[in-house]
């Protein structure tokens, strides 16, 4: 994404100019990185911009690191757009659906992919009860997050979900228009313009 930034020339601080706007890169769901997307977050607040574009590129990760990340974008006071560059798979398309409606930007030639919730956990019997009983409540819950995100019934995708048989399901970017996961097959450009008003009286 192209960021366009005209300062007024009484704006000496490198620091500040170099600040504005807050964008944000996701490329990992962990602990790390969802710790820095907080610290972006509410950063951003504070800016005077009236969107926070968030920038997904990633493969995935952990759903606790996404559902913070999810926590942050529903208390922020200003606007989101997700911005699809290259992919978006799991963890990626589920936060790529929390842009706000009409601010969901896809790169035509992007991928999204959607599959279950993973577990990964080895143990005893009923540790591994408890952790599948686990996994399934964050699948129904993520999922149907993203339905209503998309503005349909709860069960839209954890349907298609189970009609492909429980698969990866890969969607080019049209394809995500369709299902009103993407609102525009574009990379918008962000423009900034500051100005420096005094006022002595």
């Amino acid at each position: 994404m192209n960021v366009i930034k005209n300062f007024s020339p009484l704006l000496k601080d490198k620091e500040l100019i170099d600040d504005l706007p807050i964008v944000i890169r996701v490329k990992k769901f962990d602990e790390a990185s969802a710790k820095e997307f907080s610290d972006k977050m509410s950063k951003a607040q504070n800016t005077g911009q009236p969107v926070v574009p968030i920038i997904i590129d990633s493969y995935g990760g952990q759903v606790y690191s996404l559902m913070s990340m999810i926590s942050d974008i529903r208390h922020s006071r200003i606007s989101v757009a997700t911005i699809v560059q290259g992919k978006a798979m799991s963890c990626g398309a589920l936060l790529f659906s929390f842009g706000k409606e009409g601010m969901r930007y896809m790169d035509p030639d992007a991928t999204l992919m959607i599959h279950d919730v993973s577990s990964m956990t080895i143990g005893k019997v009923e540790e591994v009860k408890a952790d599948a009983e686990e996994t399934e409540r964050l699948n129904q819950k993520v999922y149907k997050m993203m339905a209503k995100n998309c503005g349909h019934h709860e069960d839209y995708f954890l349907d298609i979900i189970h009609e492909k048989g429980h698969a990866d399901w890969f969607l080019e970017a049209d394809e995500c228009l369709k299902h009103n996961l993407a609102n525009e097959l574009h990379i918008p450009e962000l423009k900034i313009e500051a100005q420096v008003k005094f006022k002595f009286e």
